[in-house]
């Protein structure tokens, strides 16, 4: 399973690399991060169909994980990549923005991993 993390936080992919590890030397699942949600929309298009799924920081600068949520549910359509928005702000407003533009699960900062690998179907 290829996963496409986007957020403006660069510790966020050692995270990711040392919980999900067993995981990904199995080669069960591959990361790709993008620490902007313009590089991930730039990833998308020169990749369009690899990416499974997509984890997005809502809060960025620059486009926020909202504007590209947006975006990739208007342009990837065939088939439509399942998109989780990960946010330190757990508040009605940004899980019914998030909801409303298509957002298929919504995650709360600090991730819980152990939640994210049931969310995923991924058995350590």
């Amino acid at each position: 399973m290829k996963i496409l993390v986007v957020d403006d936080e660069r510790d966020i992919q050692t995270l990711f690399e040392q919980r999900f590890r067993k995981e990904i030397r199995e080669r069960r699942v591959e990361f790709i991060f993008a620490f902007a949600a313009e590089d991930a929309l730039s990833y998308l298009y020169q990749h369009e169909h690899e990416a499974v799924l997509i984890l997005s920081d809502i809060n960025m600068p620059g486009m926020s994980g909202l504007e590209l949520l947006r975006q990739i549910k208007q342009k990837y359509l065939k088939p439509p990549p399942v998109v989780m928005m990960i946010t330190a702000y757990g508040d009605a407003e940004n899980y019914n923005i998030a909801k409303q533009l298509g957002a298929d699960d919504f995650l709360t900062k600090p991730v819980d991993f152990n939640l994210l690998k049931e969310k995923l179907k991924i058995n350590s």
